[in-house]
């Protein structure tokens, strides 16, 4: 390792004179070989840097276009959404307040027949039994108009001892008998 620290030692010593060697002093020689190596970088990579810098900002120029233009058209798809939407929206309250007017309109509907069928069903029992009872009474007439006239038959039978009365009376009640018979029919 002294070989070596000595070998870097002696580079220093060299001579100056029309000579081409290292030197060894860092405060003399960096500012000089960075300004060399700035310069010939300069010179030299200053297309390179500058074709770097223009394709990158174009790069980005078209990136910034393009998200402006799916911008753009996320806009427009998203204004015909709300387009749509709001269509929609109109639509289905129209159906629904149709819809509640149909619901509400077919339930007074369904009250009215119901109430007309329900006043034609009282009518029809109310004949029935006004019918029902207008048989029965003509029913009872006839017994009672049976009975009375079997009652009236025996009495006279019973009453008369002439044959000759006896048939007249007969006679009349059957007329009698017959007026009535034709009234109640």
């Amino acid at each position: 390792m002294k070989n070596l620290t000595d070998s870097f030692l002696s580079l220093g010593h060299w001579p100056f004179a029309g000579s081409f060697g290292f030197n060894t002093d860092i405060l003399a020689t960096n500012p000089i070989n960075l300004s060399v190596v700035i310069g010939v970088l300069i010179f030299f990579g200053k297309g390179v840097l500058n074709d770097l810098l223009d394709n990158r900002k174009d790069r980005i120029l078209n990136a910034i276009r393009n998200s402006e233009e799916l911008r753009g058209g996320a806009i427009e798809q998203l204004e015909r959404a709300r387009a749509r939407l709001r269509k929609v929206e109109t639509e289905a309250d129209l159906f629904r307040v149709n819809g509640y007017s149909d619901i509400e309109r077919e339930k007074l509907n369904l009250i009215d027949s119901t109430y007309k069928t329900l006043e034609q069903l009282e009518n029809y029992k109310n004949e029935t039994i006004q019918f029902e009872q207008q048989r029965a009474i003509n029913q009872v007439r006839q017994r009672v108009f049976q009975q009375a006239l079997q009652g009236a038959l025996g009495t006279l039978n019973s009453c008369l001892l002439n044959n000759e009365l006896h048939l007249r009376t007969i006679s009349a009640n059957i007329g009698m008998l017959g007026a009535m018979k034709e009234i109640t029919d």
